[in-house]
């Protein structure tokens, strides 16, 4: 059995009301680096939005760099269940070594997957 890496248009939160959703009484999980919002969809495959606010992280580098690390993580975590997953960066995310992002978003899925599987 081989397994899909891709990030693929099906696996991406696009409108707004699809961010809306998931911003209305979401499960949380924070850290530093993160704050990750996730809602059960109604889907058979998790979705992933990604709102890193200019305010928060100035440059576009900066910005871009950790959004490539989230869908990377994002794309390799396999079986994070019918879930719709927003994730804001702070501050003390930039400058930080991609290998300390990349675990701070490994525990996040793992605790959000956690946490959703025993919500409604």
């Amino acid at each position: 059995m081989s397994l899909k890496f891709g990030f693929s248009p099906k696996l991406r939160l696009k409108k707004p009301a699809e961010y809306k959703n998931v911003f209305d009484n979401p499960v949380k999980s924070s850290d530093q680096y993160f704050t990750l919002l996730a809602k059960k969809n109604n889907f058979d495959h998790p979705r992933l939005g990604l709102a890193i606010a200019k305010k928060n992280i100035k440059k576009a580098v900066c910005r871009n760099i950790i959004k490539r690390t989230v869908r990377e993580s994002f794309r390799i975590q396999q079986g994070l269940g019918s879930v719709d997953i927003v994730v804001l960066a702070r501050r003390d995310a930039v400058g930080v070594p991609l290998d300390l992002l990349r675990k701070s978003l490994e525990k996040h899925w793992i605790k959000l997957v956690a946490r959703c599987a025993s919500c409604s």
